[in-house]
C-alpha cells in the first residue's frame, strides 16, 4: 500500500518493529476517528486563541512571533512524529496545538485583507472532506498503484515548487504568475487543491488498511496526525485560491 502523504508512507506499517498487538491494543477505525477529531479540536482551539487575541489589533506585528513559533514548533513536532511514530500519542497533540497557532495567524491575516474568506475556506475544506469520504466509501474511486503513483508524483512536484519559491524568497526573487491573481495563478491553485484532495483519498485508504491489518494502537494517533496534515494543507490552499479570486474583482 502506497500513499503520497509524506507522513503516511508505503512502508509505515512494515517499519513497526514489534509484532502487532493483541486484540484490545490494535488500531481501529472508530479509535482513529476519535483521535482525529480530538487533534482537529486542539488545532481549532489554539487557532481560536490567536484569533481572539489579535483580532482588531492595531499592532499586528505582535502576531508574527506566535505564527513563527507555531510554524517552527509544528515542523519540529511533525518531524519527530514521522520518525518516532510510537511517540505520536504525545507529539501529535503537540503538533495540533502548535500548528493551530500558525493557522490562527494565517487566517487572521487573510480575513483582514479579504473579509469573509476564512468562513468560506473552512466550509470548502470540510465540504471537500465529506464529499471525498462519501466517494471513497462508495468505491467510486479505486485506489490503485497507478493512482497512488500519480498523486505521489504530483505532490512531490508541488513540494519542489514551494521549496524553490521559499529559497528564492531569501534573495527577494519572486516566482512570476504562480502566486498571483492571474489565470495562471488561479489555475495553479486549482491544480494544487485537486492534488491535496486526492491525498485525502489516499489517507482514507491508509487508515482503512491499518485497521484491517491490526496495526498497534498508537497508529490511531499517527494516522490522525497524517490526516490533519492534509486537512491543514487543503485549508491553506483554499485560502490562497479565494484570495486570488478576490484580487481579480
Amino acid at each position: 500500500m502506497r500513499t503520497s502523504n509524506p507522513v503516511l508512507r508505503a512502508d509505515t506499517f512494515d517499519q513497526a518493529r514489534a509484532p502487532f498487538a493483541a486484540e484490545g491494543e490494535r488500531m481501529t477505525l472508530q479509535g482513529t476517528v476519535n483521535k482525529s477529531a480530538l487533534l482537529l479540536a486542539l488545532l481549532m482551539l489554539s487557532a481560536f486563541y490567536v484569533w481572539r487575541r489579535f483580532a482588531g489589533s492595531e499592532a499586528p506585528q505582535g502576531l508574527y512571533p506566535w505564527m513563527m513559533a507555531g510554524m517552527l514548533g509544528g515542523l519540529v513536532m511533525a518531524l519527530v512524529t514521522t520518525f518516532k511514530k510510537e511517540w505520536s500519542p504525545l507529539t501529535a497533540p503537540l503538533y495540533a496545538l502548535l500548528e493551530g497557532l500558525a493557522i490562527g495567524g494565517i487566517s487572521l491575516l487573510f480575513e483582514a485583507r479579504f473579509p469573509g474568506v476564512v468562513l468560506q475556506a473552512v466550509g470548502l475544506t470540510f465540504g471537500t472532506f465529506a464529499a471525498l469520504l462519501v466517494i471513497y466509501k462508495s468505491r467510486l474511486v479505486r485506489v490503485t498503484d497507478n493512482f497512488r503513483l500519480g498523486v505521489a508524483a504530483a505532490t512531490g512536484g508541488i513540494f519542489l515548487i514551494y521549496l524553490l519559491t521559499w529559497i528564492l524568497g531569501f534573495f527577494h526573487i519572486q516566482v512570476p504568475y504562480l502566486h498571483q491573481g492571474g489565470l495562471i495563478g488561479i489555475g495553479f491553485s486549482l491544480f494544487v487543491l485537486v492534488v491535496a484532495a486526492l491525498n485525502l483519498v489516499l489517507d482514507f485508504d491508509f487508515i482503512e488498511a491499518g485497521a484491517a491489518r491490526g496495526a498497534p494502537k498508537y497508529f490511531e494517533w499517527y494516522a490522525g496526525f497524517g490526516l490533519l496534515v492534509t486537512l491543514v494543507w487543503l485549508y491553506v490552499e483554499f485560502l490562497r485560491l479565494l484570495g486570488k479570486l478576490r484580487e481579480r474583482r
